[in-house]
């Protein structure tokens, strides 16, 4: 992988005039093959030290890497809006790639010590502080990109006995933001409702068809609620008809009067048991739509101009019509990884990358310049060794025997999984584009240090697996 992503980081710069210009510093590839000679020597220090060591000092360094992440707020370098760098002499150093090494390392101490269990409250909230207190300051240093990376420590709170209603609840919520960020969040709320209105007709047990007829009234009314509306207005009274910019709000109307009327004669049954579920779904309800109002609220009234187009691209292209401006980067990505076809335009030989097409195209963008020189057959290539990295490093995780070892494997896991996701993701459109580099691939002495320190030490600790 290293030398797969050095080769295009050439690729991206070369210099056809400069066939030298890998061993110069002040060239991308040249600081790249500087820091891959770095890392293979940080690799030999990683197993010549004692793994017991890792384990003793895990909250020291845990601590170093949020004291390093915090001192960028006032002594960092922006770059591309973030304060998340340090800058010595001509190279940047981002320390919250280390501070993902540092977590790994304190989520295991801490999770493998006597007595913290995930059903005790205390374990659980400590757990969970552990990663999230490195993305509050990273997100004080406005790089929401990195601080997501640090949720995929829920994989290993997941295999040390979270219950699973606490990952339900994580992936509902984020549907239902999705669907608030696509659509007006009117619509979803009315949906919502005729969900629950036909899981509460389904218990009903004399008049199905007709309450199943009436669903089914309701139903077409929120999908054609502005041209219905339009028609109904303009019938009236023979004249155009301006609709007020509320308007949409009303679509909620219908479905909530049939909801609370399948709603009271369940209720009305007194039964306890019924009434207790139905208050639960019905708080569930109310929570739910609050929750749909206050994301598309957020995100388009609060968020940065900057951080709502990059959400409006990934989740609403259509409303994008500059391809010049805020999805330059989206669209260009998208058209150098189609151009490549099945077997790519071949080594060199990327026209949109040797025109310097796509921005950032060394870094989070590294994986255009694998589908245009080398097409379908490459980025498969290059996805099946991450695929195979990731198993192996599950089947190492579950064969240690001491529990540090497994849960620092399964950190390291989490984290390169979560980066190959999102930024081959992005590069097609399926994720939002918020910046974190393809592991072992991008260019980056930062993440190629802390991904070598992360690996390294799996690797060092797989060698004492049966050590407890």
């Amino acid at each position: 992988m290293v030398s797969c992503g050095w080769l295009m980081i050439y690729a991206v710069n070369r210099d056809p005039n400069d066939p030298y210009s890998f061993i110069s510093l002040s060239t991308v590839q040249g600081k790249q093959l500087f820091f891959i000679v770095v890392c293979m020597v940080l690799m030999f220090v990683i197993m010549m030290v004692d793994w017991v060591i890792w384990r003793t000092f895990a909250f020291v360094i845990y601590l170093i890497s949020l004291v390093l992440m915090f001192g960028t707020i006032f002594l960092g370098r922006e770059i591309n809006g973030a304060l998340a760098w340090y800058s010595i002499g001509g190279f940047t150093i981002q320390p919250s790639e280390i501070g993902k090494f540092g977590t790994c390392l304190a989520m295991a101490a801490y999770l493998s010590s006597t007595g913290a269990n995930m059903k005790n409250l205390k374990s659980r909230l400590t757990a969970f502080s552990i990663f999230l207190l490195p993305v509050l300051i990273i997100l004080l240093q406005k790089d929401t990109g990195s601080a997501l990376v640090f949720f995929s420590f829920m994989l290993v709170l997941y295999r040390e006995g979270l219950a699973p209603s606490w990952y339900v609840l994580g992936f509902g919520t984020a549907f239902l933001v999705i669907l608030g960020l696509i659509f007006d969040p009117p619509y979803v709320v009315a949906h919502l409702f005729m969900f629950v209105s036909a899981a509460l007709i389904m218990r009903f047990k004399q008049y199905t068809n007709i309450w199943w007829g009436a669903w089914c009234v309701v139903l077409p009314s929120i999908w054609y609620w502005q041209p219905l509306l339009k028609w109904l207005m303009a019938t009236a009274d023979n004249s155009s008809v301006v609709l007020p910019s509320n308007i949409d709000l009303w679509v909620i109307a219908a479905p909530l009067v049939l909801f609370i009327a399948t709603f009271l004669p369940n209720y009305l049954r007194k039964n306890n048991v019924i009434q207790t579920q139905l208050q639960f779904w019905g708080i569930l309800l109310v929570l739910s739509s609050i929750l749909v109002f206050t994301a598309n609220f957020a995100c388009y009234k609060i968020l940065a101009p900057h951080q709502q187009i990059r959400i409006k691209i990934w989740l609403r292209p259509w409303e994008i019509t500059d391809t010049r401006g805020a999805a330059y980067n989206l669209l260009h990505s998208k058209m150098a990884i189609g151009s490549g076809g099945l077997t790519g335009k071949g080594l060199f030989e990327g026209n949109m990358t040797k025109l310097k097409f796509v921005p950032e195209q060394s870094t989070d963008f590294i994986f255009c310049t694998v589908g245009e020189e080398h097409g379908f057959a490459g980025t498969f290539a290059v996805i099946a060794l991450f695929a195979w990295l990731l198993v192996r490093l599950t089947v190492m995780a579950e064969r240690q025997r001491s529990p540090f070892s497994r849960l620092y494997i399964y950190g390291v896991t989490g984290v390169l999984f979560v980066h190959f996701i999102v930024n081959i993701g992005m590069t097609m459109g399926l994720f939002p584009i918020i910046g974190i580099p393809l592991p072992f691939i991008s260019a980056g002495g930062s993440s190629l240090i802390g991904f070598t320190l992360m690996l390294g030490l799996a690797l060092k600790l797989d060698l004492h697996r049966f050590q407890a």
